[in-house]
């Protein structure tokens, strides 16, 4: 892969107490690409997507090594505090949450955060908005509460709201495991658009999915990293039996 980086996973384990639960992964997201992770349910892939904002950084038993770099900034970096990270890479989980606030509020408050300035916060708002495909759905309707709107334009919510303060990574865990097909396609159209400007990491159970959006798959079991390519690399070509057999339903 010839590709600019834009995150680097080098020798990267993770235990919870005795559990070593991410074992020597090494892996390279490249910039401005979907990257899928996929794999059975408990084999360390959303452990390893939320290594990439810090998530764990609370988890009191944890301990991580190796290293997850942002072009050259180490994301582990004592010296870094954990909103620098995050202004960086966004989080959007599997289910839409929305903050008990206005669909506006819901997107000026990161902004409130980062500082921004209150004459460019409505802007940036729509925009986000814009970017997310929500505005011509909300745009009359701002001081909304947000969580009156359906689960789908929720999610497009949260994706505004992680896309506002322009981050260079947007982590997605199962964003579209809560959905109905017709709101999925929406966020699947949403990820390919945003791709032109963000590099996306997107864990998902589902291969159609994954055939569909991701340019790169990463293939996970048991912690290990067992396979990383192309999208026709892991589901077409692929020499190795546990990713064919995984890909095509036959696993287990």
């Amino acid at each position: 892969m010839n590709e600019q980086n834009k995150l680097s996973v080098k020798s990267l384990d993770l235990f919870f107490g005795s559990r070593h639960t991410l074992k020597n992964i090494n892996i390279n997201i490249p910039e401005k690409k979907i990257v899928g992770l996929i794999g059975p349910s408990g084999c360390g892939k959303t452990t390893l997507l939320r290594t990439f904002n810090r998530m764990h950084d609370l988890v009191p038993d944890v301990k991580i090594t190796g290293t997850v770099m942002i072009h050259d900034l180490d994301i582990y970096d004592n010296k870094l505090p954990v909103t620098q990270i995050r202004r960086r890479i966004g989080m959007v989980f599997q289910r839409p949450n929305p903050f008990p606030k206005s669909i506006y509020d819901n997107i000026a408050y990161g902004l409130k955060l980062n500082n921004t300035p209150q004459k460019d916060i409505g802007e940036i708002v729509e925009r986000s908005l814009r970017e997310s495909s929500l505005w011509d759905e909300v745009k009359d309707e701002l001081k909304k509460p947000a969580n009156r709107l359906s689960g789908g334009q929720q999610q497009r919510l949260c994706i505004a709201r992680a896309i506002a303060v322009k981050p260079e990574v947007i982590l997605m865990d199962e964003p579209c495991s809560a959905l109905d097909p017709i709101s999925t396609a929406k966020v699947e159209e949403l990820m390919l658009e945003l791709r032109k400007d963000y590099t996306i990491v997107v864990v998902t159970h589902n291969m159609q999915q994954a055939q569909r959006i991701a340019d790169h798959i990463a293939f996970m079991y048991m912690g290990e990293l067992i396979e990383y390519g192309t999208n026709t690399q892991i589901f077409r070509d692929s020499t190795i039996e546990m990713t064919r057999n995984y890909v095509s339903g036959h696993f287990g």
